[in-house]
């Protein structure tokens, strides 16, 4: 009723849980539900919280007194039934559903059916407009009729969502009605090659010379481009939950090898603290899908991708053990970027561990497979870690602290350069502990700095601000030239953390 002249437009959400609940109870009775709250919250979560579903599944419930409330939540958590289930006498929520949808002009039912079958929370215009093949301007059009008609939501300006019971149904039209079935499949298709090719735009950014890009599936889409470096991470953590969903999809709709180079080139989503779990999550979903089809390049990726996991959470046996199959798979499939990386994994790992000839053994040969490459970057990375970690070894056995501490130190500008911020943070930590009552001062500011750097690459955008600050004020009290550098620094925290 947009175009109704002198209206008052008021948004009725949905119900909160409390008050979903409540409406369930009056209809149910207290009896029944008080014994088993946590089903009914299951029940009316599996309505989306909406008035008439609610309404509906409580009457069900209310007309079979033999059923449970486990019952009933158990037929509404099959996702693929639960519209069917949810209808009582002359009640449907699907017929409700059916009633917009029939009055959509085609072009507008195409992009409601096309925008149900990809699984994130939420879509922004740029990926809408990927998974539909048009303009941003048309797309954004279409979208915003569909809101108008309420059968999507705008979460955000520029950001659009189905409520819960709408997406089901958009799914069961683009299976009744998207003809043939390569349509669907090519709308998720076109949805990941944009993650791709934007995702590896912000990898090169981040990354300058790091040849991963060199090695992924092709894309076909363009991607997004962006005007510095601060703007392509805030696409990346803004989109992190939406990707993430889209890989894990990856599988099912043919695109494995696709949905694995796009979870290589977002690795920082593993060090951000809140999506870490959801991104081990799916990398292990990859490798189930992967060992299910015999693909042994993506496995050996995956592998990879893993072995990178484990050794920010220190799990390095577990890491060791991903890298030794992805070298041996890498090798067996000609794959020599993960060969080498996972070579690189092993060399850094080994030492840790202390097991200083096989690090050694390891980083050598990573360094062969960069120089065949021709991967100076990678190559770079390899040879000063090699050296550092063989210098940390013997001061450390000569107990000069003071260049066990610097080597630390080192070692942590060679993780920040070699895209191990996690473990560069550890490193620069554990020096400026040595290095507190030795060294002096500038050399504490240095390792500040750095730390500041790690941590704020983790999304630890607060505590890197403190190290900064520590860092200026050494450095102006010294006069040093490095203190402009820290500032500049923290002129650009205050804007990626506004």
């Amino acid at each position: 009723m947009v175009d109704l002249a002198g209206a008052h437009l008021v948004d009725l959400d949905v119900m909160s849980p409390e008050e979903a609940l409540t409406l369930f109870t009056k209809i149910v009775g207290e009896e029944r539900v008080a014994t088993e709250r946590e089903a009914a919250m299951d029940v009316v979560a599996a309505c989306g919280f909406l008035p008439l579903a609610i309404r509906i599944a409580a009457s069900r419930l209310a007309a079979r007194r033999t059923w449970t409330v486990s019952v009933l939540a158990a037929k509404l958590a099959d996702e693929r039934r639960r519209l069917d289930e949810l209808r009582a006498g002359d009640l449907a929520v699907k017929a409700t559903f059916e009633l917009g949808y029939g009055q959509l002009e085609p072009a507008q039912a195409r992009a409601f059916r096309l925008l149900g079958p990809p699984d994130g929370p939420d879509i922004s215009l740029a990926a809408a407009a990927a998974v539909l093949d048009l303009s941003a301007e048309d797309t954004e059009d279409l979208l915003e009729s569909l809101v108008d008609t309420s059968l999507l939501e705008s979460a955000a300006p520029g950001r659009y969502r189905f409520h819960d019971l709408v997406r089901l149904y958009a799914r069961a039209c683009a299976e009744r009605d998207e003809w043939p079935l390569r349509e669907r499949e090519a709308a998720i298709a076109r949805l990941l090659d944009f993650y791709l090719a934007t995702a590896a735009g912000v990898y090169r950014i981040e990354r300058p010379g790091d040849r991963l890009v060199d090695h992924l599936e092709a894309a076909d889409h363009p991607g997004l481009t962006f005007q510095d470096r601060y703007a392509a991470r805030d696409w990346l953590y803004s989109e992190a939950r939406s990707l993430l969903a889209a890989i894990q999809q990856a599988p099912s709709e043919g695109e494995l090898r696709k949905g694995i180079d796009l979870l290589l080139v977002v690795r920082d989503l593993a060090e951000s603290g809140s999506d870490a779990n959801r991104y081990e999550s799916v990398a292990t979903a990859l490798l189930d899908a992967a060992t299910a089809r015999g693909d042994a390049r993506a496995e050996a990726r995956v592998r990879g991708i893993l072995a990178f996991v484990h050794s920010l959470t220190d799990r390095f046996e577990a890491s060791d053990r991903e890298a030794r199959q992805a070298v041996q798979l890498g090798r067996a499939t000609g794959d020599d970027w993960t060969t080498a990386d996972a070579l690189n994994d092993r060399g850094v790992i080994a030492v840790y561990q202390k097991r200083h000839e096989d690090g050694e053994n390891h980083l050598t040969q990573a360094i062969e497979h960069y120089q065949a490459l021709g991967d100076r970057s990678g190559e770079a990375g390899a040879a000063a870690s090699e050296q550092l970690l063989q210098a940390l070894t013997v001061f450390r056995d000569s107990r000069q602290r003071l260049w066990e501490g610097m080597c630390l130190f080192r070692l942590a500008e060679v993780d920040l350069a070699a895209r191990r911020p996690a473990q560069a943070a550890a490193n620069a930590e554990t020096a400026l502990a040595i290095l507190r009552g030795i060294g002096g001062e500038w050399r504490r500011a240095n390792v500040l700095t750095v730390l500041g750097r790690a941590l704020a690459a983790i999304g630890q955008q607060g505590r890197a601000h403190v190290m900064w600050q520590e860092a200026r004020t050494v450095f102006e009290e010294l006069g040093s030239p490095e203190a402009e550098s820290v500032r500049t620094l923290l002129d650009t925290n205050a804007y990626s953390m506004a």
